[in-house]
């Protein structure tokens, strides 16, 4: 279980992400949402140690979270070959490093051939599985998927999604996944928690939130999502 407990994170005098506690269970997929601005992505680099934060985060060993960001470009070394970049993080020894990153670009359904290429060569959605592929190199406790679809074109977002289901039936991932679409969340997530202006005011199982939310601004989010709002 990784345990969140009121963390806090301030710019100055701004306070981005207050005293926000939450559990991710191990094996399940928990979805992070609200508008831009809520804190969301605040909250999940502060997990990932990219940010300082106040609170304490337990259930997990530094180092142990990995993060795959939204755009896919500029989250990858345009100067390093595909396979240099996602051997980067891997732990096997240097020996077997070739036919790991064989093995991890098969796993995000690209072929090994893609290794040898730039990530300029490759389209949108090909650079996020790349992306996707060096995360899991490092053999992370956590991924954490911050909007990993919002850059892509609508045409291959359902593809990048369907790989993050297939992933986590085969591998047992615990992710954080955040997205302001809850139509996303519910199609990848077990559990959902909702923030705004850098608070959590609700969570729960996602069936729960989506089909009897709590919260107005719960229904509010849920009413830009039509097909949601009628379920």
């Amino acid at each position: 279980m990784m345990r969140i407990s009121e963390l806090t994170v301030r710019f100055g005098a701004f306070t981005a992400v207050g005293g926000v506690s939450l559990d991710v269970a191990p094996g399940t997929v928990t979805g992070l949402v609200g508008e831009s601005g809520s804190g969301k992505s605040t909250l999940a680099r502060a997990v990932a140690g990219l940010t300082p934060y106040r609170g304490t985060v337990t259930g997990v060993e530094r180092g142990r979270v990995q993060m795959v960001f939204q755009d896919p470009y500029s989250s990858l070394n345009p100067r390093m070959r595909i396979g240099d970049a996602i051997a980067e993080g891997s732990r096997v020894p240097r020996a077997r490093r070739d036919a790991e990153v064989a093995r991890l670009l098969d796993l995000v359904s690209l072929p090994a051939a893609h290794a040898r290429r730039y990530p300029r060569e490759l389209s949108g959605g090909q650079r996020q599985r790349v992306a996707i592929a060096r995360a899991l190199a490092a053999g992370p406790d956590v991924l954490i998927a911050d909007e990993i679809t919002s850059a892509l074109d609508v045409s291959v977002q359902g593809a990048v999604l369907n790989l993050i289901r297939d992933l986590r039936a085969e591998l047992g991932l615990t992710m954080l996944f955040i997205s302001h679409n809850l139509a996303v969340v519910r199609y990848v997530c077990d559990a959902v928690a909702v923030m705004r202006h850098g608070h959590l005011v609700e969570a729960g199982p996602v069936g729960d939130v989506i089909g009897a939310p709590s919260h107005p601004y719960t229904r509010t989010l849920l009413e830009a999502v039509p097909s949601l709002a009628r379920t």
